[in-house]
């Protein structure tokens, strides 16, 4: 004879045994998830769109001397477009504080130099100009 205690077992086992397909049908839908992890990927492509945005590259270089002459030179895509071309000390400084107040300041102590050094320059130029004039007054006076 089979004893209560004996059947609650066994129906347990039995429970369980029709329980257990549930898990078996979970891989299932993991299955169905394996789409997702592609759809990131083609996310991620999308993004790589920008990429394929199309950029002009110029290059301007300006180049200066202490004594205040300016050139610039223009390439586009390697090639010169311009070069050697003659600009003026002032442009170059209007220019400059447009692009950005740090090359504004750095352009603008170079200038300041120049600046400087075309006074002290002058300043020669006049002391020589007035020892000229004084020889010439001598010369006549005589």
């Amino acid at each position: 004879m089979v004893s209560p205690t004996s059947e609650a077992p066994a129906k347990a086992e039995a429970e369980a045994e029709t329980v257990q397909p549930a898990p078996a049908a979970a891989p299932e839908p993991a299955a169905a998830q394996e789409p997702a992890p592609e759809q990131p990927a083609k996310r991620g492509r999308k993004a790589s769109t920008a990429r394929k945005t199309r950029t002009v590259e110029l290059t301007l270089t300006v180049t200066g001397t202490l004594e205040g002459e300016w050139q610039a030179d223009l390439s586009h895509g390697g090639s010169r477009v311009v070069q050697g071309l003659q600009i003026p000390a002032a442009a170059v400084s209007r220019a400059a504080a447009e692009l950005h107040e740090d090359i504004s300041k750095a352009i603008e102590s170079v200038l300041d130099v120049a600046r400087q050094q075309h006074q002290a320059r002058l300043a020669e130029l006049e002391a020589e100009l007035s020892k000229v004039k004084q020889a010439l007054a001598d010369l006549q006076d005589g």
